[in-house]
């Protein structure tokens, strides 16, 4: 790839510093928009960090600042809201300007589970049973719907809103859940059949044609429940609960060739009626007779280095310099066909 003039953008918890002087977080920070810039700059390429809040002026005006070549979108959220991250691809979108990622339109998708999944299963590919239950209504579980069943927020990712509790196996539990997520979260629940078996984490990239990456497995300490192999909130987010319970991310290998063809071309068949590009991670549950079941879609997955997307595609031949630029290159050329 040849030189580019790239911005790196993304959200930030507080105000931005002056002049979005970002020098000290660049020597230090382990934080994906400084991994990605890092890696960027390693490569020669000319790059501009630019983080915002809930400014949207602010936001234009930084867009504008300088021509670039590629914005390579980290955002996540906009004025705090994880469900407005659509808006500011819908902003570039607007303006013009090639980014890395998912669409304002794939965002929109995957942001909603439920119709997320009713697209994958249009497209003939298997999900769970499932129901949505909306808020300030009664639940009402229909016959087809069995338990065991997991209770989710309707529009959270990074497992928000999920627990050891989240899986219910009769009636009283699953009201006290959805109800718990209603008040909790605010928003609507979504609840599908538990699918015991593995957790399963299949990286894509690429647009013209995708390809998978390595599945990722999250491995349970021995002795743990059938129910309990869950990534909850805790299970992803904190380092101390995951080294209590002798939980980790493995690189699935040993598995029948048949089974990682399988999961392969479901993950990329996924990728694709769910509207992602450049780069996304399929979540599956791989049950005990084989058979796949696509939990999520994910848009734009987190990017660090040493992060699970980055180990899998380094397990598949690309340094995380060399796949970071990549991902820049596949957002150019889809820029330039449309």
């Amino acid at each position: 790839m040849k030189k580019a003039r790239i911005l790196v953008l993304f959200d930030t918890d507080a105000e931005p510093p002056a002049q979005q002087d970002y020098r000290k977080q660049l020597e230090s920070s382990d934080e994906a928009e400084f991994d990605v810039a890092r890696a960027l700059m390693g490569l020669w390429h000319e790059v501009r960090l630019f983080g915002f809040r809930n400014d949207l002026g602010q936001l234009v005006a930084g867009l504008r600042a300088e021509k670039v070549d590629l914005v390579f979108n980290l955002t996540e959220r906009f004025r705090n809201a994880s469900a407005l991250d659509y808006g500011v691809a819908a902003v570039l979108e607007m303006l013009d300007i090639p980014y890395t990622g998912a669409s304002a339109h794939g965002l929109i998708l995957a942001r909603d589970k439920a119709l997320t999944k009713m697209v994958l299963a249009y497209h003939g590919l298997r999900i769970p049973h499932f129901m949505v239950c909306p808020r300030s209504e009664p639940v009402q579980r229909p016959s087809d719907i069995r338990f065991p069943l997991i209770v989710k927020p309707l529009d959270e990712d990074a497992s928000v809103g999920i627990s050891q509790s989240s899986v219910v196996r009769e009636d009283q539990s699953l009201a006290e859940r959805v109800s718990f997520i209603h008040e909790r979260h605010s928003t609507d629940a979504i609840v599908e059949e538990f699918i015991a078996g593995r957790e399963v984490y299949v990286g894509v990239m690429g647009n013209d044609p995708p390809r998978a990456l390595p599945p990722i497995e999250m491995v349970f300490g021995d002795g743990t429940d059938e129910d309990a192999r869950i990534a909850t909130f805790k299970v992803k987010w904190s380092v101390k609960y995951r080294e209590s319970r002798g939980i980790q991310n493995r690189i699935a290998k040993g598995w029948p060739k048949e089974v990682m063809d399988r999961i392969a071309g479901v993950a990329v068949r996924a990728y694709q009626a769910a509207g992602l590009r450049d780069y996304g991670r399929i979540d599956f549950r791989l049950a005990h007779d084989h058979e796949v079941y696509i939990v999520e879609a994910n848009p734009n997955p987190y990017l660090a280095d040493g992060e699970d997307l980055a180990w899998a595609a380094e397990e598949a031949g690309f340094r995380y310099p060399q796949f970071i630029e990549r991902i820049a290159e596949m957002a150019l050329e889809l820029a330039k066909r449309s």
